[in-house]
């Protein structure tokens, strides 16, 4: 077998060479700042059950474990929408979803 030497190259130098893994990159880097944004917020019990999901113009998505942590989300939406907008982010809207199969 016959294998060329390639030199490894970090996840940055791919995103660099591909404009879609950089946006996706760049997605997941705002997802996770919007959560520590708003973290403080969600019950300390409860957050290991929230993660963040897509932001797709005013609206914000979170997964969430379970319909009782969706249910306390849900009453918990207008202040985290408050929140991320005194942080800057045009949020109107907080989807919840609810993951199953975990």
């Amino acid at each position: 077998m016959n294998r060329r030497s390639v030199p490894p190259f970090t996840l940055q130098q791919a995103a660099e060479g591909s404009p879609t893994l950089a946006s996706l990159i760049a997605r997941a880097r705002d997802a996770g700042e919007r959560l520590r944004a708003v973290e403080g917020l969600i019950p300390p019990a409860m957050r290991p059950a929230v993660q963040a999901g897509p932001a797709e113009g005013d609206v914000w998505c979170l997964l969430v474990n379970g319909s009782a942590a969706a249910a306390k989300l849900r009453q918990l939406s207008p202040m985290l929408v408050s929140r991320l907008r005194s942080k800057g982010w045009d949020v109107n809207t907080i989807r919840i979803k609810v993951q199953s199969g975990r």
